[in-house]
């Protein structure tokens, strides 16, 4: 069975997307819910209200009947009942929000008007809340055993009148640098850091992340997502990737939130821009463990070098020395024969020392008076 819901038209507007208020604490305003049933079969509908969250893909949704309130998602915490929540576990709109039925029947093609009062207590906060007024179906299921429950409803934005503060902040602000496989390129880094709505406004903000070196050189800028609309009290954690960082050793992030204030009727004062800023390294190891190895390299080549060189010095340096101690020995054979050859006298026959035979006789000079010169012969005159 299918049905649909929609904004009455009356004093409160036409052609309404949503329920929007603008209430004085102590004060309530009345509005109808128009459902119509779509199917072919009787239609009952139970008609509550729940308290409105923000999930993790960035939606507004509502409690179950089964869910408590996942915090502070509004400017005030005033309940239905002693422990602030009704049987959802709402603590504002949910709480606030009454149906004129808790239940309406509906015949095929039929539709209904049901009208509801949100009443705002004494003591509530200034600001922002949100929620829905909802129509449900619980589903038996035979064959599973299990219950489930089909809604269709419309939001409730409300604003509290009073004393505004929009604020957003940045907190756990991280930069992380990643090198790619390219040891010579640019590698990528990772933005963390987490945002609340600290103020009594609901706020979304359009995001701005730049990561540079030092001094701002070679800046790369992300394609950072809006963040979501946040409701008070909430927090978002946001995650961005930036290409193309060059690893200077240092890094440095700045991040810069605007504001994206609510439609809502009346005067909301201006947000300032939210900055933030963090540092981390990029180094990168790759190139570094490159040029190590290379210096590695270098070293082991250069001393197997040295010693080569030093292996082929101690090499000539003993062959020298044996050259050397060859030289030596040469010359003392040399001088020895020189010393035994100077007893000799001269004019004497090797061999003719004391050590010779006796019947060798010395060779003696022809004495002056036993030359053959004849007398000289006298000429008569």
């Amino acid at each position: 069975m299918t049905w649909g819901v929609r904004t009455a038209t009356n004093d409160q507007g036409t052609d309404r997307e949503n329920f929007r208020y603008t209430v004085d604490p102590g004060s309530a305003v009345s509005d109808e819910l128009v459902v119509t049933n779509h199917g072919e079969g009787t239609l009952s509908l139970d008609v509550y209200a729940a308290d409105g969250y923000t999930t993790t893909a960035g939606q507004l949704d509502v409690l179950t009947r089964d869910e408590e309130s996942p915090g502070d998602t509004g400017a005030g915490e005033t309940g239905a009942d002693e422990t602030g929540a009704d049987e959802t576990g709402s603590v504002n709109v949910g709480a606030w929000l009454e149906p004129g039925v808790g239940q309406v029947r509906l015949e095929p093609g039929e539709s209904a008007d049901v009208p509801f009062t949100l009443r705002v207590p004494d003591d509530a906060t200034p600001g922002d809340y949100a929620g829905a007024i909802l129509t449900s179906r619980t589903v038996t299921a035979d064959e599973a055993g299990l219950d489930y429950e089909t809604r269709s409803g419309i939001r409730v934005y409300l604003r509290v009148a009073g004393d505004l503060e929009p604020s957003l902040t940045v907190t756990d602000t991280h930069v992380e640098y990643h090198q790619t496989l390219n040891p010579f390129g640019p590698g990528d880094a990772t933005v963390t850091y987490t945002v609340r709505n600290d103020g009594n406004v609901r706020l979304a903000a359009n995001q701005d992340v730049t990561v540079a070196g030092p001094f701002g050189w070679l800046a790369a800028r992300a394609a950072a997502d809006d963040l979501p609309e946040l409701l008070p009290g909430e927090t978002w954690p946001v995650s961005v990737p930036v290409d193309g960082v060059a690893p200077l050793f240092w890094l440095g992030t700045d991040i810069v939130l605007v504001a994206q204030l609510p439609d809502v009727a009346g005067a909301t004062p201006g947000v300032a821009p939210v900055e933030a800023h963090a540092t981390g390294w990029a180094v990168p190891w790759l190139p570094l463990a490159i040029v190590v190895l290379l210096a590695g390299a270098v070293v082991v080549i250069v001393r197997r070098r040295r010693t080569r060189g030093q292996r082929e010095d101690a090499r000539v340096q003993a062959a020298v020395a044996k050259a050397l101690a060859e030289q030596a020995a040469g010359a003392g054979t040399s001088s020895a024969e020189a010393e035994t050859g100077s007893g000799t006298e001269p004019g004497a026959r090797p061999g003719a020392g004391p050590g010779a035979e006796s019947g060798s006789e010395p060779e003696t000079e022809p004495k002056p008076e036993e030359s053959e010169a004849k007398p000289a012969e006298t000429v008569a005159p």
